[in-house]
Protein backbone atom coordinates (compact mmCIF):
# COMPACT_ATOMS: atom_id res chain seq x y z
CA UNK A 1 0.00 0.00 0.00
CA UNK A 2 1.77 3.48 -1.10
CA UNK A 3 1.81 6.21 1.62
CA UNK A 4 -1.13 8.18 -0.41
CA UNK A 5 -3.37 5.34 0.11
CA UNK A 6 -2.49 4.90 3.86
CA UNK A 7 -3.28 8.70 4.21
CA UNK A 8 -6.74 8.54 2.64
CA UNK A 9 -7.06 5.37 4.49
CA UNK A 10 -6.77 7.03 8.11
CA UNK A 11 -8.62 10.20 7.13
CA UNK A 12 -6.34 12.64 7.64
CA UNK A 13 -8.07 15.86 9.11
CA UNK A 14 -8.14 18.78 7.33
CA UNK A 15 -6.29 21.97 8.63
CA UNK A 16 -8.68 24.48 7.81
CA UNK A 17 -5.85 27.02 6.31
CA UNK A 18 -3.20 27.20 3.79
CA UNK A 19 -0.47 29.69 4.06
CA UNK A 20 0.72 32.75 1.52
CA UNK A 21 4.22 32.67 -0.32
CA UNK A 22 5.68 34.70 2.86
CA UNK A 23 4.62 32.05 5.33
CA UNK A 24 0.94 33.95 6.61
CA UNK A 25 -1.57 31.43 7.54
CA UNK A 26 -5.08 31.76 6.02
CA UNK A 27 -8.15 30.34 7.35
CA UNK A 28 -10.23 28.82 4.52
CA UNK A 29 -13.25 31.16 5.50
CA UNK A 30 -10.83 33.50 4.58
CA UNK A 31 -10.32 32.15 1.07
CA UNK A 32 -13.90 31.48 0.29
CA UNK A 33 -14.25 35.08 0.85
CA UNK A 34 -11.48 35.61 -1.58
CA UNK A 35 -12.90 33.26 -3.96
CA UNK A 36 -16.19 35.61 -3.58
CA UNK A 37 -14.54 38.75 -4.66
CA UNK A 38 -13.23 36.66 -7.54
CA UNK A 39 -15.94 35.01 -9.23
CA UNK A 40 -18.05 38.26 -8.61
CA UNK A 41 -15.60 40.12 -10.80
CA UNK A 42 -17.08 40.97 -14.26
CA UNK A 43 -17.05 38.40 -16.64
CA UNK A 44 -14.69 35.97 -14.22
CA UNK A 45 -14.93 32.32 -14.72
CA UNK A 46 -16.14 29.84 -12.35
CA UNK A 47 -13.55 27.22 -12.62
CA UNK A 48 -11.66 26.15 -10.07
CA UNK A 49 -8.52 25.63 -12.25
CA UNK A 50 -8.12 29.00 -13.05
CA UNK A 51 -9.40 30.17 -9.66
CA UNK A 52 -6.51 28.46 -8.08
CA UNK A 53 -3.77 30.30 -10.80
CA UNK A 54 -6.26 33.45 -9.64
CA UNK A 55 -5.45 32.95 -5.68
CA UNK A 56 -1.92 32.06 -6.16
CA UNK A 57 -1.09 35.16 -8.00
CA UNK A 58 -3.59 38.02 -6.37
CA UNK A 59 -2.94 36.87 -2.86
CA UNK A 60 0.17 34.97 -2.93
CA UNK A 61 -1.31 31.70 -1.56
CA UNK A 62 0.20 28.65 -1.61
CA UNK A 63 -3.04 26.33 -2.46
CA UNK A 64 -3.42 23.36 -5.01
CA UNK A 65 -6.49 23.12 -7.27
CA UNK A 66 -7.77 20.03 -5.17
CA UNK A 67 -8.32 22.24 -2.36
CA UNK A 68 -9.81 24.86 -4.47
CA UNK A 69 -12.82 22.37 -5.64
CA UNK A 70 -13.29 20.96 -2.24
CA UNK A 71 -13.87 24.64 -0.94
CA UNK A 72 -16.08 25.68 -4.14
CA UNK A 73 -17.81 22.46 -3.50
CA UNK A 74 -18.63 23.56 -0.04
CA UNK A 75 -19.58 27.09 -1.45
CA UNK A 76 -21.91 24.92 -4.07
CA UNK A 77 -20.56 27.26 -6.59
CA UNK A 78 -19.12 24.76 -9.44
CA UNK A 79 -20.30 24.71 -12.43
CA UNK A 80 -23.98 23.04 -12.06
CA UNK A 81 -24.68 26.11 -10.02
CA UNK A 82 -24.40 28.84 -12.19
CA UNK A 83 -26.83 28.47 -13.92
CA UNK A 84 -29.24 29.30 -11.61
CA UNK A 85 -30.25 32.97 -11.65
CA UNK A 86 -30.54 34.64 -8.12
CA UNK A 87 -34.21 36.11 -7.38
CA UNK A 88 -32.51 38.88 -5.50
CA UNK A 89 -31.22 41.66 -7.65
CA UNK A 90 -27.37 42.93 -6.68
CA UNK A 91 -27.09 46.14 -6.04
CA UNK A 92 -23.84 47.69 -6.39
CA UNK A 93 -22.93 50.51 -3.65
CA UNK A 94 -22.37 53.75 -4.72
CA UNK A 95 -21.37 56.78 -2.53
CA UNK A 96 -24.13 58.13 -0.46
CA UNK A 97 -24.44 61.46 1.76
CA UNK A 98 -25.18 60.84 5.53
CA UNK A 99 -26.55 63.50 7.65
CA UNK A 100 -27.92 61.26 10.54
CA UNK A 101 -27.66 57.68 11.91
CA UNK A 102 -29.52 54.70 11.18
CA UNK A 103 -29.07 55.67 7.11
CA UNK A 104 -26.03 53.83 5.87
CA UNK A 105 -24.75 50.84 8.08
CA UNK A 106 -21.68 48.37 7.03
CA UNK A 107 -21.27 44.81 7.88
CA UNK A 108 -17.82 42.87 7.40
CA UNK A 109 -15.76 39.83 8.72
CA UNK A 110 -12.39 40.08 11.17
CA UNK A 111 -10.68 36.64 11.92
CA UNK A 112 -8.56 36.18 14.59
CA UNK A 113 -6.09 33.57 15.52
CA UNK A 114 -6.32 31.58 19.01
CA UNK A 115 -2.30 30.35 19.21
CA UNK A 116 -2.88 28.05 22.04
CA UNK A 117 -5.53 25.32 19.94
CA UNK A 118 -4.27 26.41 16.31
CA UNK A 119 -7.64 27.95 15.44
CA UNK A 120 -9.46 30.83 13.60
CA UNK A 121 -12.27 32.83 15.35
CA UNK A 122 -14.58 34.86 13.45
CA UNK A 123 -16.11 38.17 14.20
CA UNK A 124 -19.11 40.19 12.24
CA UNK A 125 -20.01 43.56 13.02
CA UNK A 126 -22.60 45.99 11.99
CA UNK A 127 -21.30 49.39 11.90
CA UNK A 128 -23.39 52.31 11.79
CA UNK A 129 -21.42 54.84 9.40
CA UNK A 130 -22.58 58.10 11.30
CA UNK A 131 -21.98 57.53 14.89
CA UNK A 132 -19.38 55.04 14.80
CA UNK A 133 -21.28 52.42 17.04
CA UNK A 134 -21.23 48.74 16.85
CA UNK A 135 -24.70 47.86 16.99
CA UNK A 136 -24.14 44.40 16.93
CA UNK A 137 -21.65 41.14 16.43
CA UNK A 138 -21.03 37.55 16.49
CA UNK A 139 -18.03 36.34 17.70
CA UNK A 140 -17.51 32.55 17.01
CA UNK A 141 -15.29 29.48 15.48
CA UNK A 142 -17.03 29.55 12.44
CA UNK A 143 -19.06 32.24 10.70
CA UNK A 144 -22.33 31.34 8.38
CA UNK A 145 -25.02 32.70 6.37
CA UNK A 146 -27.50 32.56 9.34
CA UNK A 147 -24.93 34.07 11.77
CA UNK A 148 -24.84 37.22 9.59
CA UNK A 149 -28.80 37.01 9.50
CA UNK A 150 -29.12 37.27 12.89
CA UNK A 151 -26.86 39.70 13.71
CA UNK A 152 -28.45 41.75 11.07
CA UNK A 153 -32.31 41.15 12.45
CA UNK A 154 -30.48 42.45 16.35
CA UNK A 155 -29.37 45.69 14.84
CA UNK A 156 -32.87 46.30 13.90
CA UNK A 157 -34.31 45.49 16.99
CA UNK A 158 -31.77 47.30 19.11
CA UNK A 159 -32.19 50.56 17.11
CA UNK A 160 -35.67 50.07 17.43
CA UNK A 161 -36.65 49.94 13.73
CA UNK A 162 -39.39 48.24 11.89
CA UNK A 163 -41.38 48.14 8.45
CA UNK A 164 -42.80 51.75 7.86
CA UNK A 165 -39.68 53.67 9.24
CA UNK A 166 -37.40 54.47 7.17
CA UNK A 167 -34.92 51.54 7.55
CA UNK A 168 -31.11 51.66 6.83
CA UNK A 169 -28.85 50.95 3.66
CA UNK A 170 -27.05 48.13 4.39
CA UNK A 171 -23.25 47.42 3.16
CA UNK A 172 -20.85 44.41 2.23
CA UNK A 173 -18.10 42.57 0.63
CA UNK A 174 -18.99 40.02 -1.48
CA UNK A 175 -18.35 37.48 0.68
CA UNK A 176 -20.20 33.84 0.74
CA UNK A 177 -22.25 34.67 4.11
CA UNK A 178 -23.97 38.18 2.39
CA UNK A 179 -24.17 36.42 -1.26
CA UNK A 180 -26.42 33.73 -0.10
CA UNK A 181 -29.93 33.00 -0.79
CA UNK A 182 -30.29 33.01 2.89
CA UNK A 183 -29.04 36.35 3.53
CA UNK A 184 -30.92 37.79 0.21
CA UNK A 185 -34.24 36.79 1.44
CA UNK A 186 -33.33 38.47 4.94
CA UNK A 187 -32.85 41.79 3.66
CA UNK A 188 -36.07 41.60 1.35
CA UNK A 189 -38.10 40.65 4.25
CA UNK A 190 -36.99 43.50 6.50
CA UNK A 191 -37.15 46.05 3.73
CA UNK A 192 -33.67 46.86 4.24
CA UNK A 193 -31.46 47.43 0.46
CA UNK A 194 -28.24 45.50 0.18
CA UNK A 195 -25.51 47.36 -1.33
CA UNK A 196 -22.55 44.92 -2.19
CA UNK A 197 -19.23 46.67 -3.25
CA UNK A 198 -17.22 46.39 -6.31
CA UNK A 199 -14.40 43.94 -6.19
CA UNK A 200 -11.12 45.19 -5.15
CA UNK A 201 -12.75 48.51 -4.07
CA UNK A 202 -12.40 47.92 0.04
CA UNK A 203 -12.45 52.36 0.32
CA UNK A 204 -16.25 51.64 -0.21
CA UNK A 205 -16.45 50.00 2.99
CA UNK A 206 -13.97 52.36 4.49
CA UNK A 207 -15.74 52.65 8.11
CA UNK A 208 -15.74 49.11 8.85
CA UNK A 209 -12.08 48.75 7.58
CA UNK A 210 -11.12 51.50 10.17
CA UNK A 211 -13.55 50.08 13.10
CA UNK A 212 -11.03 46.38 12.10
CA UNK A 213 -7.87 48.08 11.96
CA UNK A 214 -8.51 50.04 15.22
CA UNK A 215 -9.81 46.26 16.56
CA UNK A 216 -6.49 44.54 15.92
CA UNK A 217 -4.24 47.25 17.15
CA UNK A 218 -6.05 47.94 20.13
CA UNK A 219 -7.22 44.26 21.37
CA UNK A 220 -6.53 41.44 18.79
CA UNK A 221 -2.94 41.95 18.40
CA UNK A 222 -1.89 42.78 22.08
CA UNK A 223 -2.95 39.41 22.90
CA UNK A 224 -2.01 35.83 22.17
CA UNK A 225 -5.19 33.70 23.03
CA UNK A 226 -4.79 30.34 24.40
CA UNK A 227 -8.28 29.38 24.38
CA UNK A 228 -11.56 30.56 22.11
CA UNK A 229 -12.88 31.39 25.34
CA UNK A 230 -10.06 33.38 26.22
CA UNK A 231 -9.98 35.29 23.10
CA UNK A 232 -14.59 35.94 23.52
CA UNK A 233 -14.07 37.06 26.97
CA UNK A 234 -11.12 40.15 26.06
CA UNK A 235 -12.80 40.99 23.14
CA UNK A 236 -16.55 41.48 24.77
CA UNK A 237 -14.59 43.00 27.16
CA UNK A 238 -13.61 45.40 24.44
CA UNK A 239 -16.34 45.87 22.68
CA UNK A 240 -17.79 47.89 25.88
CA UNK A 241 -14.98 49.57 26.02
CA UNK A 242 -15.22 50.86 22.30
CA UNK A 243 -19.17 51.11 22.47
CA UNK A 244 -18.83 53.08 25.29
CA UNK A 245 -16.05 54.79 26.59
CA UNK A 246 -13.42 55.06 23.33
CA UNK A 247 -13.82 58.67 22.18
CA UNK A 248 -13.89 59.46 18.79
CA UNK A 249 -12.55 62.91 17.14
CA UNK A 250 -15.02 62.21 14.10
CA UNK A 251 -17.86 62.35 16.72
CA UNK A 252 -16.55 65.72 18.71
CA UNK A 253 -14.31 63.46 20.99
CA UNK A 254 -17.36 61.13 22.23
CA UNK A 255 -17.79 57.70 22.50
CA UNK A 256 -20.51 56.08 19.60
CA UNK A 257 -23.17 55.59 23.18
CA UNK A 258 -23.03 59.11 24.35
CA UNK A 259 -23.11 60.86 20.86
CA UNK A 260 -25.87 58.47 19.61
CA UNK A 261 -27.94 59.01 22.45
CA UNK A 262 -27.10 63.14 22.39
CA UNK A 263 -28.39 63.36 18.53
CA UNK A 264 -31.36 61.22 19.59
CA UNK A 265 -31.84 64.06 21.90
CA UNK A 266 -30.83 66.75 19.79
CA UNK A 267 -27.84 68.05 21.58
CA UNK A 268 -25.53 67.29 19.23
CA UNK A 269 -24.94 66.57 15.55
CA UNK A 270 -21.65 66.56 12.83
CA UNK A 271 -21.86 67.61 9.42
CA UNK A 272 -23.16 65.20 6.69
CA UNK A 273 -20.35 63.40 5.08
CA UNK A 274 -19.79 60.89 1.73
CA UNK A 275 -19.67 57.30 2.60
Amino acid sequence: MTEVSKDRQSGRTIPGYSFTKDGKKVSDEQIKEWISELICGDGFPYGYRKLTMSLREDFNLIINHKKVYRLCKEMNILRPQRRIVSKHPKHLAKVDTVDAPNQLWKMNIKYGYIAGTDEFFFQLSVIDVYDRFIIDYHLGLSCTAKDACRILKNAVAIRGLGKGMQLPKIRTDNGPQFISKLFGDTVEGLGIVHERIPVKTPNMNAHIESFHSILADECYNRYEFVSFMEAYAVINEYMRYYNKRRRHGSIKYMAPNRFYEAFMNNTVCIKAFSA
